[in-house]
C-alpha cells in the first residue's frame, strides 16, 4: 500500500515536472531574450559572458511570494 503512494507521488511530481519543462520551452521560443531587459549587468570578455539578470530576479521573487503568499492563506482557511 505504501509503494502505491510512493509510485502515484512520483507519477505526479513527473507530470508536474513535464508541464513545466513545456511551459519554459513554450517561453522560449515565443518571448523575447530576456538578458536584454532592463536592469541585467552583462560583462563579456575573453571568450566569456556573465550574465545577472538582477531587476528579473527581483520581479521574480515578488511575484512568487505574492503567489505563495496566497496559497498558503487559502490553505490555511
Amino acid at each position: 500500500m505504501a509503494l502505491e503512494r510512493i509510485g502515484t507521488g512520483l507519477m505526479l511530481l513527473g507530470l508536474i515536472l513535464l508541464l513545466v519543462s513545456g511551459l519554459l520551452w513554450l517561453a522560449g521560443r515565443f518571448l523575447p531574450d530576456l538578458s536584454r531587459i532592463p536592469g541585467t549587468i552583462r560583462i563579456e570578455g575573453g571568450g566569456v559572458t556573465c550574465i545577472f539578470p538582477l531587476l528579473a530576479s527581483i520581479v521574480l521573487s515578488l511575484i512568487l511570494t505574492v503567489l505563495l503568499n496566497v496559497i498558503a492563506r487559502l490553505l490555511n482557511r
